[in-house]
């Protein structure tokens, strides 16, 4: 349940979510019930806050979705608002509440990339999504990583759509000056995917690659990661037997086209868009090589966060909000139209679809279907900020002892997250840590240098 949403109706689950007002399942049953006047828009702050603090009173009382119910529908939401009112101080609690949340800047700029990866930030746009947390946000196309980067870094860009590796990596200070960086969300997950030109069709073996060149979009990206990692688990050395190249990715199909590049690890509206033009084939999704890998992520300075705190809080909910909608496969044709036009990715909604639904052409004359090409969960685990941490120290990035789970904690907000998630409603895990497996060979957190060692290709130290 979106934290703004009414918790004196007797007809809704407290743990429902779906349409852009968060009272309905669907934009369709949101269009019904707007018919009934069901679901207006709140008219001013002072109403949305009072509805916040009433809201969160009825869910201290009734825990119990049915308990509540049967209560309202016995008296009326009037008569227990008022109920409510006499032993509770609602009036004085929403002034408290207004002062202390109300955001220090409504006027923000975020930062993106135009690709799939970046859809909460892109959608909550032009759904309202950021709106409905009290902000004015304006999301700002950017051409290429450092960009994005430097922007960020240089107060341009009040928080920004970065590659889940990013924050780590600046946090650090490695290709740029040492500035803490966070992470409060997580973008996708899988959608990615290794992209051939169509004269390699044959060349199926990667240990047939060798000498190829290929690109990623950034050297601290998980496109980087997932290709050296694909590459080493089949006999190539990914600095010697082949070249990587990094490309912005709205390049990379010209490229692919123009003969300069062999292939691509690239968002998968990139690797569509190749499939769409003719020019290349899919080799494989990123997910047959780890199976819900982080991709991009929702980052902000740690100076933003200190000053201006209630601000990243209405943006990280915003966020929060547009990826549980984006989570919803019923949801993914209408956020394809809405990311589309030129100020957003300018892709047509054919290839947006086919990786937002998961029915896409391979680029080889047939038709797959995999409804997981791409998800949306925005939890930070900091297991994946480790998993980042040992492929930086593996392909030389970092030099030295790493604190693995020091820099996890400091960069990947789990617990403020968790807490952000469960006052909305939603259901964070229980554990900021866990086991996953990369081409089946599983990374256990808890023994980083362990899993380091045990690779026979990396980085000569």
């Amino acid at each position: 349940m979106s934290t703004f949403d009414d918790a004196f109706d007797a007809d809704r689950a407290l743990s429902r979510s779906g349409c852009v007002c968060g009272q309905h399942r669907s934009a369709g049953e949101h269009d019904q019930a707007a018919l009934a006047l069901r679901c207006e828009p709140v008219p001013t702050d002072e109403a949305r806050y009072e509805g916040v603090v009433a809201s969160a009173v009825m869910r201290a009382m009734f825990p119990r979705d049915a308990a509540r119910r049967a209560f309202l529908k016995s008296v009326g939401a009037s008569t227990a608002l008022a109920a409510i009112s006499q032993f509770f101080p609602i009036k004085t609690a929403t002034e408290a509440f207004a002062e202390a949340g109300a955001p220090e800047k409504k006027d923000l700029k975020v930062g993106f990339i135009p690709i799939t990866c970046a859809t909460p930030i892109i959608m909550a746009s032009p759904l309202g999504f950021y709106a409905k947390h009290g902000l004015n946000v304006e999301v700002v196309k950017t051409a290429g990583w450092a960009v994005v980067r430097d922007k960020t870094i240089n107060k341009e860009y009040d928080a920004a759509h970065m590659l889940a590796p990013m924050p780590i990596a600046i946090s650090l200070g490695l290709g740029a000056q040492a500035i803490p960086f966070a992470v409060p969300a997580i973008e996708n997950i899988n959608g990615q995917g290794i992209t051939l030109a169509m004269k390699h069709k044959d060349k199926r073996d990667p240990k047939d690659w060798k000498g190829m060149k290929f690109a990623i979009p950034f050297d601290y990206s998980m496109h980087n990661y997932l290709l050296r990692y694909y590459l080493a688990e089949h006999g190539l050395d990914p600095d010697t037997d082949v070249q990587l190249r990094s490309v912005p990715p709205p390049e990379m199909v010209a490229n692919l086209r123009a003969d300069n590049i062999d292939g691509f690890l690239a968002p998968d509206n990139i690797c569509q868009r190749a499939i769409y033009d003719g020019v290349g084939f899919m080799h494989i999704l990123s997910k047959e090589i780890w199976d819900g890998h982080p991709c991009c992520s929702f980052a902000a300075s740690r100076e933003f966060i200190t000053g201006s705190p209630n601000s990243f809080a209405a943006l990280t909910r915003a966020i929060l909000d547009a990826t549980a909608y984006a989570s919803k496969a019923e949801n993914r044709k209408q956020i394809a139209e809405a990311i589309a036009p030129a100020n957003y990715i300018n892709a047509p909604v054919t290839v947006l679809e086919q990786v937002l639904t998961g029915t896409y052409a391979d680029g080889l004359g047939g038709v797959k279907t995999d409804a997981k090409r791409v998800d949306f969960d925005p939890f930070p685990w900091q297991s994946f900020a480790v998993w980042m941490l040992t492929q930086m120290k593996r392909w030389g990035q970092i030099k030295g002892d790493v604190d693995y789970k020091a820099v996890a904690e400091q960069v990947y907000l789990a617990t403020d997250t968790r807490k952000a998630m469960t006052e909305m409603g939603l259901a964070p895990p229980a554990t900021s840590y866990k086991s996953f497996a990369v081409m089946g060979k599983t990374f256990d957190p808890a023994t980083p240098e362990d899993y380091l060692n045990s690779f026979k290709i990396r980085k000569a130290s």
